[in-house]
């Protein structure tokens, strides 16, 4: 069990039997009457977004989390990983993967993280290097220009890239909010 005090962005708790992640919170101590925590949440299970408000020093339990090192093997109805050490393989769902399967790339390694056995979601890593599959054709010379133009990557994601990036170019692309970084090479 945790109090409200202990509270941290990104915590896992269990609040009405559900798993939640705390995406935001904030300490409140008004002038008049008791200190409370204003939370924005996340249910791991359905993927909804609740706002909450706790009573300052209120107790909740924290989720224990296990995280596993996988491989990520392929997609077929299911999308397929491989523990790297006991080559077991288990099948994740969609809706548990959500935006994140526009970054899965096969025998990529990713954090798989499970709770009382269970796979719940997974953890990417930060950036990724890939091949840009389709995109208009780049303007010479525009280097430092700030437009940018849509392209689709190895994976079917789309992003935006600046104007010179060509068909075939491998990029980084930050898996956090789907941004462009950096031409890798051409």
């Amino acid at each position: 069990m945790i109090n409200t005090s202990n509270f941290k962005n990104g915590m896992t708790i269990v609040y009405d039997s559900e798993l939640y992640k705390i995406l935001y919170f904030q300490h409140v101590k008004p002038g008049k009457g008791g200190a409370f925590v204003r939370t924005k949440l996340k249910d791991l299970s359905t993927g909804t977004i609740i706002e909450k408000t706790f009573r300052a020093g209120e107790k909740m339990e924290q989720a224990i989390l296990e995280t596993k090192r996988m491989q990520y093997l392929y997609k077929d109805q299911h999308y397929n990983f491989m523990d790297t050490g006991t080559y077991e393989q288990i099948q994740l769902s969609e809706k548990i993967l959500e935006d994140q399967k526009d970054y899965l790339m096969e025998n990529m390694e990713l954090a798989v993280i499970f709770y009382k056995g269970k796979p719940i979601s997974i953890d990417l890593p930060i950036t990724i290097e890939t091949r840009v599959v389709k995109t208009e054709p780049g303007i010479k010379g525009d280097t430092v220009s700030s437009s940018f133009k849509p392209a689709v990557i190895e994976t079917g994601a789309k992003v935006m890239v600046p104007l010179f990036i060509n068909t075939g170019d491998v990029i980084k692309i930050d898996t956090r909010n789907g941004e462009y970084l950096t031409r890798i090479s051409t």
